[in-house]
């Protein structure tokens, strides 16, 4: 709605924004940040984990990890609906959303690409 109130911006950029917004923020929030916030009895473990690896103690395909694994695609759904498939939003809301589902599968769990984030 913040977005929608800015006078240049049409509804396609607005869709498109929101997609890569929402994105943007659950991969930082999930896949970037490490430990936790406050003292936990694991003697450390989870100091070297993201938030996604530490959920539901690493067990996969649990409702907490379906329900956020499907927001970002309905997500890009009613942008992608909402742009009319135009072909460059088509790309943009594609690639952030190949950027926020290829963290989430099972083979990435505890893997650094490139070694970025490995400490």
């Amino acid at each position: 709605l913040i977005l929608l109130h800015i006078p240049f911006f049409s509804i396609p950029v607005v869709w498109t924004l929101t997609n890569v917004i929402h994105n943007l923020a659950m991969y930082v929030f999930l896949h970037t940040v490490k430990g936790t916030p406050f003292e936990t009895p694991d003697q450390g473990k989870a100091r070297l984990l993201t938030h996604w690896e530490q959920m539901d103690y690493g067990l996969q395909f649990t409702s907490s990890r379906k329900f956020l694994s499907i927001s970002p695609i309905v997500l890009y759904l009613l942008a992608s609906f909402y742009t009319k498939y135009d072909a460059a939003h088509f790309l943009i809301n594609t690639a952030s959303l190949l950027s926020v589902l290829l963290p989430k599968l099972p083979q990435f769990h505890g893997v650094r690409v490139f070694g970025i984030n490995k400490y």
